[in-house]
């Protein structure tokens, strides 16, 4: 797929994105970091342009992190519980064994 331009508004300013994604996802994009952006104007008015965009940015990155560490847990949540569902298995694997070997007469 050809990259193309988007133009987003974020802040009040209008920005030109060159892009692969959908125009629709990038304006998705463009709106949720819009509204970071007001959130944080309205939390610390006196900043400047960059600093709430820093703000912002850990803000995201802060977001990111948690979810990636929330997703790790529950990864290994799931590879517990699936070492103890292996667990149970072979131990009724192992005592159905015996009555399978034992020879008809």
């Amino acid at each position: 797929m050809a990259a193309r331009v988007v133009t987003v508004e974020i802040g009040g300013q209008r920005y030109p994105i060159r892009s692969t994604l959908d125009e629709k996802y990038v304006g998705e994009l463009a709106a949720f970091v819009d509204a970071k952006m007001r959130a944080a104007s309205d939390a610390a008015p006196a900043s400047d342009m960059l600093g709430l965009a820093v703000l912002v940015a850990l803000n995201i990155a802060d977001e990111v992190f948690r979810a990636r560490d929330q997703q790790s847990s529950a990864r290994g949540e799931i590879n517990a519980r699936a070492l103890q569902l292996e667990q149970l298995v072979d131990d009724v694997l192992a005592h159905a064994a015996p009555e399978k070997a034992t020879p008809a007469p």
